[in-house]
Formats: structure tokens, C-alpha cells, sequence
């Protein structure tokens, strides 16, 4: 596997972004079943790791901390924190909370469930507005002085959200949403990324499924497949953007790989600093996923990939009106 710089670790240019074995996309695979990917994962030469608190109210995190502790030094462990499952008396709710004392615990919380005594790279998974980004990045760097933490990372954050932050304490990472069908950062958080030395992490780098080129119908997603609340996974929005597809797979074929090969490839190329963090149930997809580091793609091939989707041509927005209120990037 080839590498690549994230903060002070280098890393598998292509990370496992591990939410998909607990979190958000229908009934999670058996433990097992997760920990036997984790481990195929290792096989292939990955090193980057992402969970967070949030994945299965901490379902996740116990599964990583528990498939990979014997690897512990082999890998870099990146969670977060700030948005976790709080229980209520009708049941566990996801609640954003960017306060000092809340980042404390979800901290503890998460070093417990990991089964380790540091945190590589540990997130703000959601910038809390009821809490200047200044005091929960405080709490965060007094986790780095105590031996918690060993870096700060940032998730779906703004430009100037990412500059007040760096400027309270160092941050290595920035994760948010890019692909060919999700071009917000190129507004401004990668140039801002490029100014303060901050790496860039690319979560959804298959467009949730839909640069894989084999999800045609979305009325056979389960009710609590997370794309079922996103405009652009509506039957209508999802007709049109599968239009789109035709002349994709057309240059996939042209390459000589795969459709997520082709979409991986293209975050690798676009910028060398970045690091996509595919999530995936299947080994096969797994494997899929990882191979596209050996892909090349010529400048050609790069411009018509982003003439043909680009946030002019992919009708829908990401979120649906309260996620975009919760997060804080520069939106198209």
C-alpha cells in the first residue's frame, strides 16, 4: 500500500472508515462478520483506522478496539467526539455537545470502548454552535497535554471554523464529504487546508454507493438506510442523477477499472495531500476499494471526470434541511 502524511503519522493512502460495520446504513453485519473485515483490511496494508462515538452509540468503537488490540502499534486510531448517543427515557438519541466537560467524557468513554490509552487522531465530530469552537478545541488540546490524545482532527467544518481552531491549538486533519458528486471543498476548506499544513480527510468517497455504478433503485433501501432522509437518494432527484452514470462507467471501462476504483482514484490524483476513507460491509468491496492505488488516470481523463459530475451537474443536496443546519461547511 502506498502512504501518505496525516499530521505526524504516515499512513495507507487510503484509510477504512469503519461506521458502515454499526451505523446508518440498515442492520449492521454480525460482529464477526466485522471484525474479519477489520482483519482483511490490516492484509491489505491499511494502517488508518476511523471510527467515533457516535457509530452504534459506541457499538463501533468495542468492535475496533476489539478486532485490531493486537495490532495497536501498527496502526493509526482515529475517533470522535462531541456528538454521541444520550440515553432519554424513550431510548438513546444522537445529541451534538461541544462542551469541555461533554468532550471529557466522550473521550473516556471512547479510550475505554478502543481498549487503548491514546487516541491517534481524535475529531470534534460536529462543530456545536451553542459553544465557541475556541473552547471546545481548548478541551481537546488539555486531552493532548494529559496523554489522551496524540492530535486534533476537525469534521465537517468551514474555512473560518478551521482557522480559529488552528490558531488555539495545531490541527492535523479536517474530514468531510468529497467525491465527484460532492465538490464543497473546493469552495475553500482545501486551500485552507493547504495554508495551515492541515491534512485532508475525504469520508463518502463512492458518493454513498453511487459511484460504485450498481445502486439503479432506491425504494429497495431499508427504512433506516441513512440515505433515505438525503435529497439526492430521492426516487425522482435519484433518476436523474443516475443519468449521469452512462458516461462514468464509460470512462471506468476506458481506464480498466472498477466504477469505486475509478472514484478513489480520482480523490488520489486531484490531491496528494488527501486521504480517502472508504467504508464498506464486503470484503470484496474491501478489496475493490484498496486495489485503486495502482490506478492511473490521465489529465484527460480527470477533466472529463469533472465536466461530466461536479455540483452543477448532480441535482440534490447532500443533507436534508436539519443536517445541513448542524453542520458547518461552505455549501454550493
Amino acid at each position: 500500500m502506498q502512504q501518505r502524511q496525516l499530521g505526524p503519522f504516515t499512513v495507507s493512502a487510503i484509510g477504512l472508515g469503519c461506521m458502515n460495520l454499526s451505523h446508518a446504513y440498515g442492520a449492521p453485519p454480525a460482529p464477526e462478520v466485522g471484525e474479519a473485515l477489520l482483519h482483511r483490511a490490516l492484509d491489505l496494508g491499511v494502517t488508518l483506522f476511523d471510527t467515533a462515538a457516535l457509530y452504534g452509540f459506541g457499538a463501533n468503537e468495542s468492535l475496533v478496539g476489539k478486532a485490531l488490540k493486537a495490532h495497536r502499534q501498527q496502526i493509526t486510531l482515529c475517533s470522535k467526539g462531541g456528538m454521541a448517543g444520550v440515553t432519554f427515557p424513550d431510548g438513546v438519541k444522537r445529541v451534538i455537545n461541544g462542551r469541555p466537560e461533554a468532550i471529557r467524557q466522550n473521550c473516556e468513554d471512547s479510550l475505554s470502548r478502543l481498549g487503548t490509552d491514546v487516541i491517534d487522531l481524535y475529531y470534534l465530530h460536529r462543530w456545536d454552535k451553542q459553544v465557541p469552537i475556541e473552547d471546545s478545541v481548548g478541551a481537546m488540546s488539555d486531552l493532548v497535554r494529559a496523554g489522551k490524545v496524540r492530535s486534533i482532527g476537525l469534521s465537517e467544518v468551514s474555512a473560518t471554523t478551521l482557522r480559529k481552531a488552528h490558531a488555539v491549538h495545531p490541527i492535523a486533519a479536517l474530514q468531510t464529504e468529497y467525491s465527484l458528486w460532492t465538490r464543497n471543498p473546493e469552495i475553500a476548506v482545501l486551500q485552507a487546508c493547504e495554508e495551515l499544513g492541515v491534512t485532508f480527510v475525504a469520508f463518502s468517497p463512492v458518493a454513498r454507493g453511487f459511484l460504485c455504478g450498481d445502486l439503479r433503485d432506491v425504494s429497495g433501501l431499508v427504512s433506516n438506510d441513512i440515505r433515505r432522509t438525503m435529497p439526492r437518494f430521492a426516487a425522482d432527484t435519484y433518476a436523474t442523477n443516475l443519468q449521469l452514470l452512462p458516461g462514468y462507467l464509460a470512462i471506468a471501462q476506458e481506464v480498466g477499472c472498477t466504477p469505486a476504483q475509478l472514484a478513489l482514484a480520482w480523490l488520489l490524483h486531484k490531491n496528494s495531500k488527501l486521504i480517502p476513507i472508504p467504508g464498506t460491509q464486503n470484503i470484496h468491496h474491501l478489496e475493490d476499494d484498496m486495489a485503486a492505488v495502482n490506478v492511473a488516470l490521465t489529465t484527460d481523463q480527470m477533466q472529463r471526470l469533472e465536466a461530466l459530475i461536479n455540483q452543477h451537474t448532480v441535482k440534490g443536496a447532500r443533507y436534508n434541511a436539519q443536517a445541513t443546519v448542524e453542520v458547518d461547511t461552505e455549501e454550493f
